[in-house]
């Protein structure tokens, strides 16, 4: 998952609103939004490689979501960043205490950003800051970098998330999800790919031939408790392959 705005609002009547792009190589086996075989309260698309997930929720309300950190010369973990979410939407550990134990292990994985909650608090910690930190009302976004980190996507992609709060629905919010435009030149962030590289990876929606958007997700949390995720995934090119709505 490359790209999450949310809005925070406990107080609201949606506390919750996310909309995430995950964005992979187009070759990597994936499963779309489910409930899991193995785990049925769980519901989330599934990362056949290495068995995890990049965002997913559970019938107890648990959430979680995450995303890399753009470093070329970081060194690999030595697990997947995709078992942190699932381990947490499986498990029933106290979200306090599971993110102490993501703190003290946080070396065995490649640099992730990770957000994780449920319907009364929502937390975020990070492989570069690995502080765990409870998350006040707000709006929010974390692409690969730190969290509201303003890189030109996830400016453009926290405007459009505000624009949408008074009645927030999925079409449009899955619509700033497609926006294929690259970010000016001046505009980019350096983080050593090289400018073609760059420029490419710079769009909310990136389309390529091996490498771009896999799925988009919409996530619409209500005080009463009821949930509604859709997600929306993609091949090479951009070409859309199917569409899963999940009503909790």
């Amino acid at each position: 998952m490359c790209l999450i705005v949310f809005a925070w609002r406990p107080s609201h009547q949606q506390p919750l609103v996310l909309a995430a792009n995950r964005d992979e190589f187009y070759a990597r086996p994936t499963l779309p939004l489910a409930a899991w075989e193995d785990a049925p309260r769980v519901y989330a698309g599934r990362d056949l490689e290495a068995g995890g997930t990049w965002l997913g929720i559970n019938a107890d309300g648990r959430f979680a979501a995450l995303t890399n950190i753009r470093d070329p010369g970081q060194p690999l973990g030595r697990r997947s960043r995709g078992e942190l979410v699932a381990h947490f939407l499986t498990g029933s550990m106290p979200i306090e205490e599971y993110l102490l134990e993501v703190e003290g292990r946080t070396g065995e994985y490649g640099g992730f950003n990770f957000l994780v909650g449920n319907r009364q608090t929502l937390h975020f910690i990070s492989a570069t800051d690995p502080t765990p930190r409870q998350l006040s009302e707000g709006i929010y976004g974390v692409s690969n970098a730190g969290l509201d980190t303003p890189w030109p996507k996830l400016v453009k992609a926290k405007k459009a998330l505000s624009a949408q709060l008074q009645d927030p629905q999925p079409a449009q919010l899955f619509d700033f999800l497609a926006d294929p435009d690259p970010a000016p030149e001046a505009e980019l962030p350096d983080t050593g790919l090289g400018l073609v590289t760059e420029t490419l990876l710079s769009s909310v929606f990136i389309a390529s031939p091996a490498y771009g958007t896999r799925a988009s997700t919409v996530l619409i949390v209500n005080a009463d408790g009821r949930r509604q995720i859709t997600e929306r995934s993609f091949g090479p090119y951009g070409g859309r392959l199917g569409e899963v709505e999940v009503n909790l």
